[in-house]
């Protein structure tokens, strides 16, 4: 595939340095996969805490961080069956207002999201707003700043109203 060394040939070579282009450089999938490993492993180091993730004690809810070659964002995911999913649903609906007005003003629910494997689950995120990649070292600081600070304030949201999120 092309590395940055290749593109850059490519640009000088064709006459094309300087034009307003963009450009979308390919990885092979194990160039990829060592990108991503490198930006989890860098996210570990600069910002170590133990994150709630799984751990929430509610059967089926997780919170998520997902960064990828167009997004980043974070999410809490109800992944459990339907029924449980719904009572725990509503109980997230009711305290919207408190998640946004305290906490995520940008907090998007999604009652029905599909992932790409066609899996349905109930999901509340918010999705930094610039243009990010993790192809991209450019924009890995910008990710986990965005990642620490609103996973904590999510997660602060999540252990004030636990008991009341849990479905009985």
């Amino acid at each position: 595939m092309f590395g940055s060394f290749n593109c850059l040939f490519y640009l000088i070579t064709y006459g094309l340095v300087g034009l307003s282009c963009q450009l979308k450089i390919m990885f092979s999938k194990e160039e990829s996969r060592a990108l991503r490993q490198e930006f989890w492993t860098s996210f570990g180091k600069s910002f170590p805490r133990k994150w709630l993730l799984y751990n929430t004690k509610i059967k089926g809810v997780a919170f998520k961080f997902h960064f990828d070659t167009t997004s980043a964002l974070i999410a809490l995911d109800l992944e459990d069956d339907l029924e449980n999913r719904i009572n725990c649903w509503e109980k997230l609906v009711a305290l919207k207002s408190i998640l946004r007005n305290d906490y995520l003003p940008d907090a998007i629910y999604e009652e029905e999201f599909y992932l790409e494997n066609g899996k349905e689950l109930s999901r509340i995120y918010i999705s930094i707003p610039q243009k990010v990649s993790i192809h991209n070292k450019n924009t890995w600081r910008a990710v986990m700043e965005f990642f620490n600070t609103n996973m904590i304030l999510f997660e602060s949201f999540f252990e004030e109203y636990r008991d009341i999120i849990k479905v009985s």
